[in-house]
C-alpha cells in the first residue's frame, strides 16, 4: 500500500520526467511524429498546454528545489503542478521587472522567499497561494478593483432577479418594479464595465 501511495503521489513528476526525456532525445520520432506536441496529443492524449506546464514545473523543481524530486510524496509532500506553475510565473514576472531583466535572487527574506517556502516546504495548494500572495505579488490596480466590484454587483443583481420568482407570496407589482429597476441598474453597470474591461485586456496583452 505504501508503494502504491508513493506511485500515486509521484505520478506527475514521473510523467514530467519522461516527457522531458522523450522531448530531449527525440524518441517520439520513432512513432512517426515530427513534432513532439503532436506525439503527445496522438499517443498520450495530452494537450500541448498540459505538456508544457508539466515540463516547466519539472524544470522549475530542478532549478529551485531539486531535493523535492527525491521525495516519495508520503513522508514528505510533493507540491502540485499548479502550485509550482504559480511559483514559476511569479519568478518570471519578478525577473522581467528586475533591472536588465536579470535573474531573481533568493535569500533576502522577501515575498518570493516566503512563496518558495510555501510551495516547496509546506506544499500549500494553489488556492491558498493565490489568497496569500496575489495581493503582494500581483496587486490590483484601482481600475481592476473597480471592475471586480462591478462584476460582483452584476452577479448579485442576476441572482436576485432569478430568485424572486421562486418566492411564494411576493407582491407581483413590487417584484416587477424591482426587476425593471435591476435591469436598468445592469445596463448602467455594463456601460461602466466596458471601458474598464477593455483597458484590462489591453494591459494583459502588453504584459504577455
Amino acid at each position: 500500500m505504501v508503494k502504491r501511495a508513493q506511485a500515486f503521489k509521484r505520478s506527475w513528476i514521473e510523467l514530467a520526467e519522461a516527457l522531458v526525456r522523450v522531448r530531449s532525445s527525440g524518441e517520439y520520432r520513432a512513432w512517426g511524429y515530427d513534432d513532439f506536441h503532436r506525439y503527445c496529443q496522438g499517443e498520450l492524449q495530452l494537450k500541448a498546454a498540459t505538456v508544457d506546464k508539466l515540463a516547466v514545473s519539472y524544470a522549475t523543481l530542478q532549478h529551485h528545489a531539486p531535493e523535492v524530486l527525491q521525495r516519495d510524496g508520503v513522508v514528505r509532500a510533493i507540491p502540485s503542478v499548479q502550485a509550482i506553475d504559480y511559483f514559476a510565473r511569479a519568478v518570471d514576472r519578478a525577473a522581467n521587472d528586475a533591472p536588465n531583466r536579470g535573474e531573481v535572487r533568493f535569500g533576502g527574506g522577501g515575498p518570493l522567499d516566503d512563496l518558495r517556502s510555501a510551495v516547496f516546504d509546506d506544499a500549500q495548494p494553489v488556492t491558498q497561494l493565490r489568497k496569500q500572495f496575489d495581493p503582494i505579488l500581483r496587486p490590483q490596480s484601482e481600475a481592476s478593483q473597480q471592475l471586480g466590484h462591478i462584476d460582483m454587483a452584476l452577479r448579485l443583481a442576476r441572482k436576485l432577479i432569478d430568485a424572486m420568482p421562486l418566492i411564494d407570496g411576493l407582491n407581483m407589482q413590487r417584484r416587477q418594479r424591482t426587476e425593471a429597476s435591476l435591469d436598468l441598474l445592469r445596463e448602467d453597470l455594463d456601460r461602466l464595465r466596458a471601458p474598464l474591461a477593455a483597458d484590462e485586456q489591453a494591459d494583459e496583452r502588453s504584459a504577455s
